[in-house]
C-alpha cells in the first residue's frame, strides 16, 4: 500500500474541518452572501466538521479545488490550522509574513 507522503491520493481527515474555518472565501456562499472572512466558521460546517456543500454544485470553487495534502494539513488538525493561518496571511493583501514555522 501506497503511504500519503509517497503521492497517494490524501482523503480529508475526517473531523478536522481546518480549512473550512480558516481560509478566507471571496465568493458569495449560501448563507454567505459577502464570502467567509478568514478564521470564522462556514456557516455549512456540520458540528462533526464536516462540510454541508459537498458534492453541491453551489459549493464555492475555491473549496472545490481545495485537495487534502501532507503539507496543508499535516498529521493532526494543528499542523493543519498552523498551515493554513500562515497561507493566509501570505495570501492577503500586504507585506509578506514570514517564511512557514
Amino acid at each position: 500500500m501506497e503511504s500519503e507522503t509517497q503521492g497517494a491520493a490524501m482523503q480529508c481527515r475526517a473531523g478536522c474541518g481546518a480549512c473550512c474555518i480558516e481560509i478566507s472565501i471571496s465568493s458569495p456562499i449560501p448563507g454567505m452572501p459577502s464570502g467567509k472572512p478568514a478564521g470564522v466558521r462556514c456557516v455549512h460546517l456540520s458540528v462533526s466538521r464536516l462540510c454541508g456543500l459537498f458534492g453541491a454544485p453551489d459549493r464555492p470553487g475555491v473549496c472545490k479545488a481545495l485537495r487534502p495534502s501532507i503539507e496543508m494539513c499535516g498529521f493532526e488538525r494543528a499542523e493543519a490550522i498552523r498551515y493554513l493561518r500562515w497561507l493566509e496571511a501570505e495570501t492577503s493583501p500586504g507585506p509578506s509574513v514570514s517564511a512557514y514555522p
